[in-house]
C-alpha cells in the first residue's frame, strides 16, 4: 500500500495522518504539547516539542498501519502559520522559545509604526501592521538575543515559520526553505513580486541573509532519513491555505471557514490581489507552477475558544458537544450576546486592545443562554467577514461557504451559521480538510493524486444546510450584534 503522509503542526497539538491512494485516511495520530504564557498578551511555545510531537506523532501513524518509509510516496507539511523561530544554523538550537501567532507583545510598536508605515506594508505585503504576523516577532528576538542581528547578517542565524524550520530538522540541515502561503504571512514578502522586500526588511532590520528560500506549495523541499528511509517532502501550505486546498476552491469566487480555536475565512480571487478596502488581508492562496492565486482573508481570533472557555472558565459545561442541546433548550425571548473578545477582534474591526462582553442578561438568563450566546457569536463574526468580503468585491451575489474544522459537526451552528448569512453552508465528507490540502498537494507532485481538476471532482458534499430564518428575524439579531460590538469596542 501506498501513502502520503499529512504533517499538522497546530496551535496546541501535532498530528500526523496517512492518507491512502484514493485520498482516504488510513491512520491518525495526534499529541498535544504545552503552551506558555511568560506575561499578559504573550504565548510561546517549546520548538524542541513541536519537533518531538511531530516526529513521535508520524512515527505512531505509520507504525498503526504496519507502513515503512518506502510505503510514504510524500510527505505534505500544514502548519500554524505566522508563529516564528529562530534557530543556529550550526547547532539547530532556537534563540529563543518560538513566539506564537496569538502573541500581542509588538502591539505597542505596531501602534507606534502604523500612521508613517502601514500604507506601504499593506501595498507590499497585503497585511496590516498588526503584531500577528511574523516580522515583528522576527524583532522582537533578534533586539531582545544579544548579538544575534550581526549573526544573522552573516548568515549563522535563521528565521523560520514553523513548516521551515520542521523542514530544516526533517533534512537535516540541508533546506531552509519555504512556501509561498506561509511567506505571505510573515510580513516581509512582496506578494505581487514573489520575493521578499528589501524595504520591509530594511524598515524592520532584519537581516535578509536569514530568511529562507520561497517555493510553490507542491515543490521539491527536500528530502528526510528520520523515518528510516529517504521520504521527499513535496508539499507545504499554512493550515487556512491548506484548507482552502482540501476544500477544492480552486475558482475565483470561491468561500471556505475554518472554525478550530479562531475562524479564518479564504475567499478565492483568482490571479488578481484585491486591495481591500474593509481591513481584511490580501494574500496567497496557494501557488502551483509558479503561479500565485490570491485570496482575501478575514481572521476571528475566538471562535471555538469561547466553547472551552464556558468548559474551563465558566465551567457550565463538562465538553463541548452539550453546547447543541443547551442552545437548543434556551429560552429565545432571551437576547443575550456575547462578543468573545478575550484577545481583542480581528478582521473586519483589527481592535487588539477591547476585551470580550456580554450583552442582554436578564434575571432568567442562564446556562442554556450562555452556550447559544456562544455559538451563536461565531455565526455573527462570520457574517462581519462575508459582508466586508462583498463589499471589496462590489458585490452582493450570494455565496456558498464550504467548512471545515472542530465546530462544523454541530449541525445547530451550522444552521444558524447559514440562518445569519442568509447563505447555503456545505459540510464535507471529510473534515480533515487541513490534513487533506497538504497530502493532496504532496500526493499531486509525486504522481499519486489527479490535479487540481480531478481533485475537485472527487470533494464529496456530506450536507448544505439552507438559510431558514425569516429576513426580519435575521437583520434584528445581525443588528443587535452590532451594537454589542460597538459597545465593546467604546470601553
Amino acid at each position: 500500500m501506498t501513502y502520503v503522509m499529512a504533517i499538522d503542526q497546530g496551535t496546541t497539538s501535532s498530528r500526523a495522518i496517512l492518507f491512502d491512494e484514493g485520498l482516504a485516511i488510513a491512520a491518525v495520530a495526534q499529541k498535544e504539547f504545552p503552551q506558555h504564557y511568560p506575561a499578559s498578551g504573550w504565548v510561546e511555545h517549546d520548538p524542541e516539542d513541536l519537533w518531538s510531537t511531530v516526529v513521535e506523532t508520524a512515527k505512531e501513524a505509520m507504525d498503526k498501519v504496519g507502513a515503512t518509509a518506502s510505503d510514504i510516496a510524500a510527505i505534505g507539511i500544514t502548519n500554524q502559520r505566522e508563529t516564528t523561530v529562530v534557530w543556529d544554523k550550526t547547532t539547530g538550537k532556537a534563540l529563543h522559545n518560538a513566539i506564537v501567532w496569538q502573541d500581542r507583545r509588538t502591539a505597542d510598536f505596531c501602534a507606534s509604526m502604523k500612521d508613517e508605515h502601514e500604507a506601504l506594508v499593506t501595498d507590499v505585503t497585503g497585511l496590516l501592521f498588526d503584531p500577528y504576523f511574523s516580522s515583528t516577532k522576527l524583532k522582537w528576538i533578534l533586539d531582545q538575543v544579544e548579538g544575534s542581528r550581526a549573526r544573522a547578517a552573516n548568515g549563522e542565524v535563521l528565521f523560520g515559520t514553523v513548516d521551515s524550520y520542521l523542514i530544516w530538522r526533517l533534512t537535516g540541515g540541508a533546506a531552509h526553505v519555504t512556501d509561498a502561503t506561509n511567506a505571505a504571512r510573515t510580513m516581509l514578502y512582496d506578494i505581487r513580486k514573489g520575493a521578499w522586500s528589501s524595504r520591509i526588511c530594511e524598515l524592520l532590520d532584519v537581516p535578509m541573509a536569514m530568511l529562507p528560500e520561497v517555493k510553490d506549495c507542491a515543490a521539491e523541499f527536500g528530502t528526510t532519513e528520520v523515518f528510516g528511509g529517504t521520504i521527499p517532502v513535496l508539499g507545504v501550505a499554512g493550515d487556512q491555505q491548506a484548507a482552502t486546498v482540501g476544500n477544492a476552491c480552486f475558482k475565483p469566487g470561491m468561500l471556505k471557514s475554518t472554525y478550530g480555536t479562531g475562524c479564518f475565512a479564504l475567499l478565492n480571487t483568482g490571479d488578481t490581489p484585491v486591495a481591500s478596502t474593509n481591513r481584511l488581508l490580501t494574500t496567497i492562496g496557494y501557488q502551483l507552477d509558479g503561479k500565485p492565486t490570491y485570496a482575501l482573508e478575514g481572521s476571528i481570533f475566538i471562535a471555538g475558544a469561547v466553547v472551552q472557555w464556558l468548559r474551563d472558565g465558566l465551567k457550565i459545561i463538562g465538553h463541548a458537544g452539550e453546547t447543541q442541546s443547551m442552545a437548543e433548550a434556551s429560552d429565545p425571548d432571551q437576547p443575550v450576546v456575547i462578543v468573545p473578545a478575550f484577545t481583542g477582534l480581528g478582521a473586519p474591526y483589527w481592535n487588539p486592545d477591547c476585551r470580550g462582553a456580554v450583552f442582554g442578561l436578564s434575571r432568567n438568563s442562564g446556562p442554556d443562554e450562555f452556550a447559544r450566546a456562544a455559538l451563536e457569536s461565531v455565526g455573527y463574526q462570520t457574517r462581519d467577514l462575508l459582508e466586508a468580503m462583498r463589499a471589496d468585491l462590489a458585490s452582493d451575489g450570494e455565496a456558498v461557504l464550504r467548512v471545515d474544522g472542530g465546530m462544523t459537526a454541530s449541525d445547530w451552528t451550522m444552521q444558524f451559521l447559514s440562518d445569519i448569512l442568509g447563505a447555503p453552508v456545505d459540510r464535507p465528507e471529510v473534515l480533515e480538510t487541513t490534513a487533506l490540502g497538504a497530502a493532496w498537494l504532496a500526493g499531486m507532485k509525486a504522481g499519486v493524486y489527479p490535479d487540481a481538476g480531478g481533485f475537485a471532482k472527487s470533494w464529496a458534499l456530506e450536507r448544505r444546510f439552507e438559510p431558514s430564518m425569516e429576513d426580519a428575524a435575521r437583520e434584528t439579531k445581525y443588528a443587535r450584534w452590532k451594537k454589542a460590538v460597538a459597545a465593546t469596542m467604546s470601553v
